[in-house]
């Protein structure tokens, strides 16, 4: 008697501005250990974004095309995130983690995504050593002043920061230290 086993699939949301390095391993390592995972671009961050959402879901998908993770697939979404795990029908959020800082973040999260919906688990990933200090926002801020973020973000979103950052013409902020 043959059994049909549910597809195990995740759910990784991130708002993704830029995908980076960090983001692909913690894909990739999701993404062996379940059958399907969805990379889940939330589209109204309350933060300051550098790329639209569709440029958010482009890159993420060329990057794990790039990383050749085949049973990832990027999708985007607004509300709830446990309301879209459901009507994805996953049964796990993943996160990363890169510190200490991270993790009362993600605990409390975490509580939350339990109240919500108790039928999701949440699977803490903890992020490979040489990119505990990685998040999109200093991505953004060291590729906005001239930086070298080549070996930090896949080759995709290097080309898309220097367009965008290239493009921009308004001036960069002094740096704090140098304020009289």
């Amino acid at each position: 008697m043959s059994e049909e086993r549910a597809l195990r699939r995740a759910v990784y949301p991130a708002s993704f501005d830029p995908i980076t390095n960090g983001h692909v391993d913690i894909a990739r390592r999701a993404a062996a250990i379940f059958d399907e995972v969805i990379v889940a671009v939330y589209d109204t961050p309350a933060k300051s974004l550098v790329f639209t959402t569709d440029e958010r879901v482009t890159l993420c998908q060329d990057a794990l095309k790039l990383a050749g993770i085949e049973n990832a697939r990027v999708a985007k979404y607004s509300g709830l995130t446990t309301d879209f795990a459901h009507r994805e029908g996953a049964q796990v959020l993943i996160r990363g983690l890169r510190g200490v800082s991270d993790f009362d973040i993600e605990f409390q999260q975490a509580l939350m995504y339990r109240k919500l919906a108790p039928d999701i688990e949440v699977l803490l990933l903890m992020a490979d050593l040489k990119y505990t200090f990685l998040s999109s926002s200093i991505v953004r801020e060291v590729a906005r002043l001239g930086g070298n973020v080549s070996d930090i973000v896949p080759p995709n979103v290097l080309a898309a920061l220097r367009e965008k950052f290239d493009n921009d013409h308004s001036p960069a902020p002094v740096p704090r230290h140098l304020h009289s």
